[in-house]
């Protein structure tokens, strides 16, 4: 005989039973279970966390298994070369994903464009209540670089300034010091200057757009700015004394094909020992003292930057930084990610494994100064002190913005009107500038 109540308690128990494994498979999803501890509050986790393919990334995901140990939160980790990386980004964050939970990105390439986009989460309120975490130990430049509109939209990884590369087997041979102002700079690469010996007393960027970064510190230091108050500054007296200090010292003292170089051309020939100063960034420094890479690895010194008119302001950035996805819908969970990846331990270790972070507490500490040359660790540390959070105009089309600077760049390397070229650089980056404020 039919009888429909059994039929429907059946039905109940077996929706009941559908409804509870359906859940406990989607709590993968969630921002945690309902049945995780107080220590685990997100434990079943899963988040989305898309890498560069980067030394910092590469010794950060040996120690995923701690963190995801500790929390019990899963990270699947991606990978992707810089422009990949990029692209991918960009395509995902335009349709509105909400499944990538955190990402390495570029400020100074792509951060303005993100931010205003809003793709990027302000985490300051994260960043500010975790007070043992202490944002406040991070390096006052590199947090600028981040930060827009008093918004925080990443917290930095991997930082860089610019030093002073030079011989300290020729400048002692010579009876000359390491130049601590960039006229003596000019000073002491006119005197050690012999092209008929093969050395040439100054080596840098030329290429357009790749020298725009190093130029920075050089119009910094001599009192300029790419832009001030919203008005492009590049045909100032200050940026036009830094064109020209520029410019000298590659015409007169630097290599031929300097108009061509990019930092790997430049660096080729302070390895191949046909350089005696260099200007340029200081996570660079092991390709000139890896024996396997330089003729005169034992022979390479590290300097602050010389000092100009206003003192010794190199630029002090943060080259990648850890981001969050403002349509993350694991929001709590993906903080602690990067609260983990970015502590005082997690940093330390980075930093052992030669990638330069951002904590002054790291730096300070001789465990995280221990597998960097002395001379260079002091160096990195009096440059953090006085310095600028950016090295390129801080615009969304960097491209054309970088071209508009190097142009009078390449002018004073090649002796030409370095105030006409500046002025139309001036016309074309203030062009931009107002654009973006539409």
């Amino acid at each position: 005989m039919y009888k429909p109540r059994k039929f429907l308690r059946g039905v109940a128990v077996v929706l009941s039973l559908a409804m509870s494994l359906g859940l406990a498979a989607g709590c993968g999803n969630s921002q945690a279970s309902k049945t995780t501890s107080s220590d685990k509050p997100y434990a079943g986790t899963q988040l989305r966390v898309v890498f560069a393919n980067h030394p910092w990334s590469d010794a950060l995901k040996a120690q995923l298994p701690e963190f995801e140990q500790k929390t019990g939160i899963k990270v699947n980790a991606e990978n992707y070369f810089e422009d990949q990386l990029t692209q991918k980004l960009t395509v995902e964050l335009t349709s509105g994903s909400t499944t990538i939970d955190a990402f390495m990105f570029r400020p100074l390439q792509e951060g303005k464009l993100f931010a205003t986009n809003g793709w990027l989460n302000d985490i300051n309120s994260y960043a500010q209540k975790d007070t043992a975490w202490n944002l406040g130990d991070f390096n006052k430049g590199a947090i600028g670089t981040v930060t827009m509109n008093q918004k925080l939209y990443g917290i930095p990884i991997v930082t860089e300034r610019e030093i002073m590369y030079y011989r300290k087997d020729i400048l002692q041979e010579n009876n000359i010091p390491v130049p601590k102002t960039l006229d003596e700079l000019v000073a002491a690469a006119k005197k050690l200057n012999n092209p008929d010996k093969g050395i040439y007393g100054f080596v840098a960027r030329g290429q357009r757009s790749p020298a725009v970064t190093q130029f920075s510190s050089f119009l910094y230091s001599n009192g300029g700015d790419f832009a001030k108050d919203g008005k492009a500054s590049i045909n100032t007296p200050e940026a036009i004394k830094a064109y020209q200090t520029y410019g000298d010292l590659l015409r007169s003292y630097g290599p031929p094909g300097t108009l061509n170089m990019a930092w790997p051309q430049a660096f080729a020939v302070f390895q191949q020992g046909k350089a005696v100063f260099l200007t340029d960034a200081d996570s660079l420094y092991t390709n000139l003292t890896d024996p396997k890479k330089s003729t005169v690895s034992d022979k390479v010194g590290f300097a602050q930057f010389p000092a100009g008119t206003a003192g010794s302001k190199p630029y002090n950035i943060t080259s990648w930084a850890l981001g969050m996805n403002a349509k993350s819908k694991n929001q709590e969970a993906t903080w602690e990610f990067i609260k983990w990846a970015t502590s005082k331990e997690q940093v330390l270790k980075m930093q052992q494994a030669g990638n330069p972070g951002a904590r002054e507490s790291v730096w300070n500490d001789p465990e995280g100064l221990k597998n960097f040359p002395k001379e260079y660790a002091d160096t990195v540390k009096a440059s953090m002190k006085d310095s600028v959070d950016h090295d390129r105009p801080v615009v969304i089309d960097i491209g054309p913005a970088r071209d508009a600077v190097g142009g009078a760049i390449q002018a004073a390397i090649q002796g030409q009107d370095v105030t006409a070229a500046a002025n139309a650089g001036n016309t074309a980056l203030q062009a931009i500038i107002d654009k973006e404020k539409k």
